[in-house]
């Protein structure tokens, strides 16, 4: 099992919006994250910042293959489609990454 976290802007005026949807998550979305072996995934908000910290458990042995799966999927597609203009991605995130990615540095078992 990896774990991964992510971080992401958000528009002030898109919060509330963006909770709106996370409380109901699309299934078909949810279905295909857990196809790609995506598990306890959460996303955390922080305000006034209007930062987003996502961190969620891969437990299959083929990230690039179920991330691709993932960006494949015209559903998740469409999720994107709303979610995505809300966001504000990092400057210094790497090439090709919207949310960027996050070190772990320390976990207690």
């Amino acid at each position: 099992m990896q774990r991964m976290g992510m971080v992401i802007g958000i528009q002030p005026d898109k919060v509330d919006e963006y909770k709106e949807l996370h409380a109901a998550v699309w299934p078909k979305v949810l279905e295909r994250l857990k196809l790609s072996n995506i598990t306890n995934y959460s996303i955390f908000l922080k305000e006034p910042e209007n930062l987003m910290f996502s961190y969620w458990e891969y437990t299959g042995d083929d990230f690039d293959a179920d991330k691709a799966a993932i960006a494949a999927d015209p559903v998740t597609q469409e999720w994107w489609q709303l979610c995505g203009p809300m966001q504000n991605p990092l400057e210094s995130r790497k090439p090709n990454e919207w949310w960027a990615s996050m070190e772990e540095v320390f976990h207690l078992d």
